[in-house]
């Protein structure tokens, strides 16, 4: 019996980097930190906000790489700042948040606000374009 994947269907022809996109993104596996939340700010505008409470501006990195937003963030040690914690809740871990975008949209800027990284997108309109195609006589 052959396995009939999502690409493969005749009324989807040249979707197969769909399907690559959804298996990358099946297999990300976030833990859930940091919680995050997606809202859609305008038409075309979307904003995903992390809470990243006692990271700084310059502990995370924003990269886009081949459709991938990219969120990582990694504090610095304190271990030679003299602090003896008697209850330690906080947490000082590292993380990495992905999120796959699709064809069109672009990261338009960063900001950080009370412990909240806002990440703001835009997706393009695209121009209607309406192709004739001419038959030759074969």
């Amino acid at each position: 019996m052959t396995k009939l994947t999502f690409a493969a269907h005749p009324f989807l022809l040249g979707f197969d980097q769909l399907e690559r996109l959804v298996e990358r993104t099946a297999k990300s596996g976030n833990d859930g930190y940091p919680p995050f939340n997606i809202e859609q700010s305008s038409e075309n505008g979307f904003r995903i906000t992390l809470a990243v409470a006692g990271f700084r501006e310059d502990d995370i990195a924003i990269t886009v790489e081949d459709r991938q937003l990219m969120i990582r963030g990694r504090q610095e040690e304190d271990a030679g700042d003299g602090r003896v914690f008697l209850h330690r809740g906080i947490a000082a871990r590292a993380f990495q948040r992905s999120f796959v975008l699709a064809d069109g949209v672009e990261v338009s800027g960063a900001a950080m606000e009370n412990g909240l990284l806002h990440i703001d997108l835009k997706r393009a309109v695209p121009e209607k374009i309406v192709q004739t195609i001419r038959i030759n006589k074969g």
